[in-house]
């Protein structure tokens, strides 16, 4: 049994500062990461070597090692990229997409979960509408990290098919769960972070709209801070959307929670 104060520990400041046992458990595939630092510790190698044996995955392992230890750069986030797409071709040909990603989805460790929404990103035999129920479950995971990655393996998907994309996700909007709402306005940001840039929005922000009208006062600040990002990212190649849009949603909604998504999305303007 694991320690509860292991279970609860808020997480270490640096990563040579995060403790043996802790970073046992983590690359042992037992625990999840609770904050970047211990995200970034962990060892990439041992928990496939721990994790992919339980999961039907042997014959993948070495593979994946092989591909870690030829990255020029390997960084969490490329590593997470590289394994996500090696399994996402595996499981394609093996006609196994679903129950991978099913069985890693609900995987203890969060950088397992971080594998899997490539599985269903990159599947080219599903549909846009499969892609996005399948993987809302890792768009509404309690961890960090793996709602993050679920938006960036989603986005080439959702680029590809942007009107559909945004009348599907535009129903996310209505979601009880603000992961399941934040998805969709940080999965079609223009300029996104760590990702290429969607050129339609960049240039016609105006598409987003069915996305954005109806997170214009969502009471969580997580998707607030979304929103507000989205619309500064259209502000630097569309200030008079941005500045339209403002304008309305402080006459339509004058509640502090559009003010503070307004206060962020005019950022750079107001510089």
């Amino acid at each position: 049994m694991i320690n509860q104060n292991i279970l609860e520990r808020k997480g270490a400041r640096k990563v040579e500062e995060v403790p043996e046992e802790v970073l046992e458990l983590l690359n042992t595939a037992k625990i999840p990461t609770v904050n970047l630092t211990e995200w970034l510790a962990v060892d990439h190698v041992m928990i496939i070597e721990n994790a992919f044996p339980d999961l039907g995955l042997n014959e993948t392992i070495s593979g994946v090692i092989t591909i870690i230890q030829n990255l020029k750069k390997p960084t969490s986030m490329s590593i997470t990229r590289e394994v996500g797409t090696y399994l996402g071709s595996y499981s394609l040909i093996r006609d196994i997409s679903l129950a991978t990603y099913q069985s890693m989805s609900s995987h203890p460790s969060d950088s397992v979960r971080c594998y899997a929404p490539y599985i269903i990103g990159l599947n080219e035999q599903m549909s846009l509408n499969e892609k996005l129920e399948i993987a809302s479950v890792s768009a509404a995971d309690e961890h960090f990290g793996v709602r993050e990655i679920a938006w960036m393996a989603l986005r080439p998907s959702l680029d590809a098919e942007l009107p559909l994309a945004i009348e599907l996700l535009s129903k996310w909007t209505k979601d009880p769960d603000p992961n399941v709402r934040r998805f969709a306005s940080e999965a079609t940001r223009p300029r996104g972070v760590w990702c290429k840039h969607i050129d339609q929005l960049k240039e016609h922000p105006e598409k987003a709209l069915p996305i954005l009208n109806p997170l214009k006062s969502d009471t969580t600040k997580y998707v607030q801070d979304s929103v507000g990002n989205w619309l500064n990212d259209a502000s630097k190649t569309r200030p008079d959307f941005v500045i339209s849009v403002c304008e309305r949603w402080s006459q339509e909604s004058p509640t502090k929670e559009t003010a503070k998504i307004i206060k962020k999305a005019m950022r750079s303007l107001e510089k």
